[in-house]
This record gives structure tokens, C-alpha cells and sequence, in this order.
């Protein structure tokens, strides 16, 4: 198991700060997610105080089981939570004694979802950024070897994303996970390796800086 601290990082840009999501964010996030109801077809969120709770709650307790990474997105210029993201489905593979792994602390595989911003953060360079900070932090921080991110197979937009920066499609996962809307969600899975990632971050430099 991690160490608890390996699993709270503060990760902050020139836009946004990643900070660990606790309970003192709930109010803040039901506040976030007030707005156009259409914006989280694909995400959902919490959307009264009760929910926020359940959530954050759910959210600590993986962390706690050391297989997640929640934050909320907080943006820089007015300190107000804009939403929240994590990683999860944190894996650490079983190295054997005497190979250079063994005994390391660091995941070496991710996900990166659950990410969701209010309306008025959606086309500012938030996203981008939080998705550099995440990147980062997981290839060099942590020297992960995969990070996988999935969408709904319905999400167009999501799919153009995350193709836009370099995210390579390994196929379709048919009734993968529950869909927002409450149904058997086929997923797209994509993938970014270690290999790719110096390729992936000047394409999210580039992105973030053009906002």
C-alpha cells in the first residue's frame, strides 16, 4: 500500500489548482455544478448537497483503499471550485524481488476521469491544464507506464479531445460501465504511453497557451 501522502498531491498551474477533494468542497461543488443541465449528459455530478456529500465520501474512501486520486479544480484567479477530476483504477503490478520495481510505491498504471467543470469554466483553459497537471505528475512523478482514459462511445465531443491530444483509441468496450443516463455505456478506451508522452505534452503546452 502507498504512502497516504503519495496519494494528496497539490498540483497547481498558471489557471488551475488540483487540490485533494475533501468534505469542506461540497458546498463548493453543487455551487459548480448549478448551470446548463445538457453540459453533463456524460458526467455525472453531484447536484445538491446530499449528493455532493455521497460523493466526496465514495471519492475519500477510494483514496483511502489507495486506488484513487480525487481533486477539486479550483480556479487561480478568483480561488473558486470549478469542478473536480481524479485518477483511479491506480494498478501496481507484482515486480519481482531483485528486479528494479520491486518495492516501489508508485502506481504503475492509471486512469484519469471523473472530470466534469461548471459553465463558465468549460471553454477556458482549465481542462487543458488539468489534464497537463495530471499527466505529468503521473508519467513524472509517479513514472507511470499507461494511462488509459475512457469516454462514452455517444461522447463525440469528449472523443475529439482527447484524440486532439494524442490519445491513441484501443477500441470499444461494450457495456463497460453504467452511462450517466443510467444505461450499459459501451466505452472508448484510449491510451497514452510513456513513449508518447513527450509528444503529448508540447500538444498540451500548445493547447493551453492558445486559449
Amino acid at each position: 500500500m502507498p504512502d497516504q501522502k503519495l496519494l494528496a498531491p497539490v498540483l497547481e498551474g498558471r489557471y488551475v489548482r488540483l487540490e485533494p477533494l475533501s468534505s469542506t468542497h461540497a458546498d463548493a461543488l453543487v455551487a459548480a455544478s448549478t448551470g446548463d443541465p445538457s453540459l453533463y449528459q456524460w458526467s455525472p455530478v453531484p447536484k445538491d448537497k446530499l449528493a455532493a456529500e455521497k460523493y466526496i465520501t465514495t471519492a475519500v474512501a477510494w483514496r483511502e483503499a489507495g486506488t484513487a486520486v480525487p481533486f477539486a479544480t479550483v480556479r487561480l484567479s478568483d480561488r473558486v471550485v470549478i469542478g473536480s477530476t481524479r485518477f483511479f483504477d491506480l494498478a501496481y503490478w507484482a515486480w519481482p524481488p531483485g528486479h528494479p520495481s520491486h518495492g516501489r510505491t508508485t502506481p504503475d498504471t492509471c486512469e484519469i476521469g471523473y472530470t466534469w467543470l461548471a459553465k463558465d469554466a468549460v471553454r477556458s483553459p482549465a481542462n487543458t491544464e488539468a489534464k497537463l497537471l495530471m499527466l505529468t505528475h503521473a508519467f513524472e512523478n509517479w513514472h507511470v507506464h499507461r494511462v488509459c482514459l475512457h469516454t462514452d462511445v455517444r461522447n463525440t465531443g469528449s472523443r475529439a479531445a482527447i484524440e486532439r491530444i494524442g490519445g491513441k483509441l484501443e477500441g470499444i468496450l461494450r457495456s463497460h460501465r453504467m452511462a450517466a443516463d443510467f444505461i450499459p455505456r459501451d466505452s472508448c478506451c484510449y491510451s497514452i504511453i510513456a513513449s508518447e508522452w513527450d509528444a503529448v505534452k508540447q500538444k498540451l503546452l500548445l493547447l493551453r497557451d492558445r486559449k
